[in-house]
C-alpha cells in the first residue's frame, strides 16, 4: 500500500515538472527549428533564444508572426508565450519574419544573415504576388535570385534546362505572355551571365535595391472606412501612413509622412491622424475589427520609433557591429581579389602549359617525320649499293668476255699463217672479233660509267642520310624542356606564389579621403542605377511584343498608366522628399 502511495506520488511530480515546458517550432524563411521552453517564459525570452541560434542582432526588425482567426497577429515581447491566442497543440508553431522593413537596405542592413532573411521574404512576397513587380523588373530580379544561389554563369554547367525547376517569376507575368519557358530561362540567363563576379551577399544586395523601389514594397494594408463611411485601405510602411483606393494599391490618395504627423489618436476604435499643419483638416477612419486596430496601432508605433532612430546617431552598438561588418567585408574583398589573382595566375600557368605541350606535341611529330625520311633514306642507300655491286659484277663479266674474245683473236692470227684462205677466214673471223671486242669494250666501258654514277648516287644517299642524322639530333636538341626559359608565373603544374610580400592594412584615413570614398560611392551608384534603367527597358522592349493585352491584370494596367504619367517609382520619390524637422510622437489610447 505504501509503495503504490509512493509510485503515485512520483508519478504526480513528474506530471508537475513536465507541464513547466513546451515545445515550440519557429518557421523562419531559411529553416525550421523546435525549442523546448518553459511556461513563464515571455516573447523576449523566446526572442532572445531565436536570435541567439541565428547569430542575428539586427532584431528589431523581426518579430514571431502566428495566424489568429482570419487575419494575423504578432507575439508581444512583455507577455507570456501561452498568454497570447495561439494554438496549444505541441509543437506551437510561429513564424520568424520581418516585422518592419527598412527605407534604405543598404545603409540600414549590416549583418549578411540579416540581409538574407529580407532577401528570401522579399522574393516569396513577390513571387506570391504580395508585392506587384512589372515583368522587366521581375525577369532581371529573376536573374540576381539565380546569381546567388549558383554563382557565377558557367555556360559548360548551367546549359538550357538548369532553371527547370526553379519557380522564379511570378504567375501573373508568365501567363502575361506568350512566352515558353526556355524562352523565359534564355532572357534570365543572358542578364544572369552580366553579374559574373558577384558574391551571394552582393546579388541580395541588388535584389533588395532593386525590390525596395517598388510601390509595395514593404507595406501592410488594412481595410478601414473613413468618417463618411467610404471603403478605403490604410497602407502603414517605414515612411508614414497613406490611404489608398480598395481597387488601387500602386497609387495613394493622400499620405501622412512620419515627421509630418503631429499625433495618432486612438479610442473606441476610431483613429485620428493629426498633421503637423494644424490648417490641416484631421484624417480619422475606424475599423471593426479589435485585433487589427491593435495590429495598425503595433506598427504605427514601431515604424515611428525606427523612423526616428534613423535620425539619430546611432548607438555605440550599431556602430561596433558596422564597423565589424566593414572589416569582414574588406577582408572577403581582399580574399576575393587573391583568388581571382591566383586563378588568374593559375589560368596563365596552364595556357602556358598547354603551349608548351602542343610545342612538344609539334616538335615530336617532326621528329617522327625526319625519323621516318631517314628510314627511307637508308633504305634508298641499300637499294643503291646493291644496284652498284650488281653493276660491278656485270662490268667484272664484261672484262673477263672481252679478254676471252682477245685470245681468241690471237689464236686466230696464228692459226692464219697456214693457209691463205684460212688466213681470209680467219682475218674475217678476226674482223668480226674486233667489232665484236671494239662492241664488247664500249659495252664494258658504258657499265663502267653507270658503275661510277651509281658509286656517285651511294655517296649522294650516305651524304643525305648523314645531314638526316644530324637534322633529328637538332629537333631532339630543341624540344629539350628547360626551366629556366619559362617564366616564373608559368611553370605548370607546381605552382607556388609568395605570400611573403602580402599585407593589408586596414587603418582609419581622414575625414577628406573619406569624403571622396563617399563621393565615388555616389557617383558610381549613379550610373549602376543608369545601367539598371537601361537593362529594365531593354527587358521591357523585348518581352513587350510577345504580351497579351486581355491577360492584363488591373494592377499591371495601373502600372502602365503611372509609368506613362512618370509617376509609379513611389517609393522612391517619397524617400527623395526633404525631411522635415521631427517633432515627438505621443499616442492618447
Amino acid at each position: 500500500m505504501a509503495s503504490a502511495l509512493a509510485a503515485k506520488m512520483g508519478l504526480n511530480s513528474l506530471r508537475r515538472k513536465q507541464a513547466k515546458n513546451f515545445n515550440v517550432r519557429i518557421t523562419t524563411m531559411d529553416a525550421d527549428m523546435e525549442f523546448s521552453c518553459e511556461v513563464k517564459w515571455k516573447g523576449k525570452d523566446l526572442f532572445d533564444l531565436v536570435c541567439r541560434a541565428l547569430g542575428l542582432r539586427e532584431t528589431w526588425f523581426f518579430g514571431f508572426q502566428y495566424d489568429v482567426e482570419d487575419t494575423v497577429a504578432w507575439i508581444k515581447m512583455d507577455k507570456k508565450v501561452l498568454d497570447h491566442d495561439v494554438s496549444k497543440e505541441e509543437p506551437i508553431t510561429l513564424n520568424f519574419l520581418a516585422k518592419f522593413y527598412p527605407e534604405n537596405a543598404e545603409e540600414e542592413l549590416v549583418q549578411d544573415i540579416t540581409q538574407h532573411l529580407f532577401f528570401l521574404q522579399v522574393k516569396n512576397k513577390i513571387l506570391e504576388e504580395e508585392i506587384y513587380c512589372p515583368p522587366e523588373a521581375s525577369v532581371l530580379l529573376a536573374s540576381y535570385a539565380v546569381q546567388a544561389k549558383y554563382g557565377d554563369y558557367d555556360p559548360n554547367v548551367h546549359r538550357l534546362g538548369f532553371l527547370a525547376q526553379e519557380e522564379l517569376l511570378p504567375k501573373r507575368v508568365i501567363n502575361l505572355y506568350q512566352m515558353t519557358a526556355e524562352m523565359w530561362e534564355e532572357r534570365i540567363t543572358s542578364c544572369y551571365a552580366e553579374h559574373r563576379g558577384r558574391t551571394r551577399e552582393d546579388a541580395e544586395m541588388e535584389y533588395l535595391k532593386i525590390a525596395q523601389d517598388l510601390e509595395m514594397y514593404g507595406i501592410n494594408y488594412f481595410p478601414i472606412r473613413n468618417k463618411k463611411g467610404t471603403d478605403l485601405l490604410l497602407g502603414v510602411d517605414a515612411l508614414g501612413l497613406h490611404i489608398y483606393d480598395p481597387d488601387n494599391k500602386l497609387t495613394p490618395k493622400c499620405s501622412f509622412p512620419w515627421n509630418e504627423i503631429r499625433n495618432i489618436s486612438y479610442s473606441d476604435r476610431e483613429f485620428a491622424i493629426k498633421p503637423l499643419d494644424k490648417k490641416t483638416d484631421v484624417f480619422k477612419f475606424n475599423s471593426t475589427k479589435l485585433k487589427v486596430n491593435k495590429l495598425i496601432l503595433q506598427l504605427c508605433m514601431g515604424n515611428h520609433n525606427l523612423f526616428l532612430r534613423r535620425r539619430r546617431v546611432d548607438s555605440l552598438e550599431v556602430q561596433q557591429m558596422k564597423a565589424q561588418a566593414r572589416e569582414e567585408r574588406a577582408r572577403k574583398r581582399v580574399e576575393r581579389q587573391r583568388l581571382e589573382r591566383e586563378k588568374h595566375l593559375r589560368e596563365v600557368a596552364e595556357r602556358a602549359r598547354d603551349d608548351l605541350e602542343r610545342r612538344l606535341i609539334q616538335l615530336q611529330d617532326e621528329a617522327h617525320m625526319a625519323n621516318d625520311a631517314l628510314l627511307r633514306s637508308e633504305e634508298t642507300a641499300d637499294l643503291l649499293a646493291e644496284k652498284a655491286q650488281i653493276a660491278e659484277e656485270e662490268a667484272t663479266l664484261l672484262s673477263q668476255k672481252a679478254s676471252e674474245a682477245e685470245a681468241e683473236m690471237q689464236r686466230i692470227k696464228m692459226t692464219a699463217i697456214r693457209s691463205e684462205e684460212e688466213r681470209r677466214m680467219m682475218e674475217q673471223k678476226m674482223l668480226e672479233a674486233e667489232m665484236m671486242a671494239l662492241k664488247m669494250a664500249d659495252e664494258s666501258e658504258r657499265r663502267a660509267m653507270e658503275a661510277d654514277q651509281l658509286k656517285q648516287d651511294l655517296q649522294e644517299a650516305r651524304d643525305s642520310e648523314r645531314r638526316a642524322k644530324h637534322k633529328l639530333l637538332e629537333i631532339t636538341s630543341k624540344s629539350t624542356y628547360s626551366p629556366s626559359a619559362v617564366p616564373g608565373d608559368a611553370m605548370p603544374p607546381d605552382l607556388s606564389f609568395s605570400r611573403e610580400n602580402l599585407s593589408f592594412d586596414f587603418k582609419d584615413t581622414d575625414m577628406k579621403r573619406l569624403s571622396m570614398e563617399i563621393e565615388k560611392e555616389k557617383v558610381e551608384y549613379m550610373e549602376k542605377s543608369k545601367h539598371l534603367q537601361e537593362q529594365l527597358n531593354e527587358l521591357k522592349t523585348e518581352i513587350e511584343s510577345l504580351k497579351l493585352k486581355e491577360r492584363e491584370t488591373p494592377l499591371d494596367i495601373l502600372h502602365n498608366e503611372n509609368t506613362e504619367k512618370g509617376t509609379s517609382n513611389f517609393g522612391t520619390s517619397i524617400q527623395n522628399a526633404s525631411p522635415s524637422p521631427c517633432h515627438p510622437f505621443c499616442l492618447r489610447v
